[in-house]
């Protein structure tokens, strides 16, 4: 007999039914399991935008109820700012007052009851700076209750000028309002004047150094004369008026004045001498003696 030839192929294993059973009920198992995953992860996608959205929407309206409360804050603050009368200027703090009164300088400062926010240091500065007897001025801005203060360097007056009416003159020629006589300054009197000298005027520099040179160089003179012609005069205790033009080189003037006065007089009464040409001094004669 031949031999039975041995089967090459596969051969399957034998499933008892039992364990088949067991097999379909795993794997029916792993398939709830895994649709149940999956309804879980379609049920968190679709779940986590609505909560971002909810989220979002939330932050949104905090941010805007918080930014309403600042701009309504803000907008009452303003219109207290605006309207409250603490913030009006009504009194304001003023130092270096010598001559002018503090209602003066309050009242050339023309802040009052402006809003604090609208008063422009440098404009009140320009104003008080404009008033003749305000040298320089410094406005200082704040809070209530000092909310301004006015810090003023006021003229020293130089002399006295009389042109129909009295003011006082500064060293740089510029007319001030009188306010008190003073018998220590230099009083110049103008004998041609057909109109009465304006406060805030200027005179000229040369006539206000000529006029307190000759202060200095004869400290009894009190009063000086003015003539627009031939400028600066003084009446000689000898009896003549000497003339000094218009105050330049009035150390040279002085220098020559002298010396022709010690050449002609007493043989020569002059009536005025004429030095405003110190070059061509000139006189007339009101008699000759012998």
């Amino acid at each position: 007999m031949e031999p039975r030839s041995q089967s090459r192929g596969r051969v399957k294993p034998r499933i008892e039914p039992a364990e088949e059973a067991a097999e379909e009920a795993v794997s029916l198992g792993q398939r709830r399991a895994a649709r149940r995953a999956r309804k879980r992860s379609q049920v968190t996608r679709a779940s986590t935008p609505r909560t971002q959205r909810r989220f979002s929407l939330f932050s949104l309206m905090s941010w805007r109820l918080v930014s309403g409360v600042i701009v309504i804050g803000l907008i009452a603050v303003l219109y207290l700012f605006l309207t409250a009368d603490a913030f009006f200027v009504s009194a304001v703090g003023i130092g270096g007052e010598r001559y002018l009164t503090r209602e003066e300088i309050f009242r050339y400062s023309d802040v009052a009851q402006q809003h604090i926010f609208w008063v422009d240091a440098d404009d009140v500065e320009a104003r008080l700076e404009a008033v003749p007897n305000i040298a320089d001025a410094q406005v200082l801005i704040g809070w209530p209750p000092d909310m301004v203060q006015l810090l003023v360097v006021e003229r020293e007056p130089a002399l006295i000028w009389e042109q129909e009416i009295r003011v006082w003159v500064d060293v740089n020629g510029i007319v001030m309002k009188l306010r008190e006589d003073r018998a220590d300054l230099l009083r110049i009197v103008v004998q041609d004047a057909e109109e009465p000298i304006a406060v805030g005027q200027v005179i000229p520099r040369t006539i206000v150094d000529g006029a307190l040179q000759l202060k200095r160089r004869y400290p009894d003179i009190s009063v000086l004369l003015y003539d627009s012609l031939t400028g600066l005069g003084h009446r000689d205790t000898r009896g003549w008026t000497v003339w000094f033009g218009t105050g330049e080189d009035i150390d040279t003037k002085l220098l020559v004045y002298n010396a022709l006065v010690e050449e002609i007089y007493p043989d020569i009464q002059p009536g005025e001498i004429d030095m405003s040409d110190p070059d061509r001094p000139s006189f007339t004669v009101l008699w000759r003696n012998g």
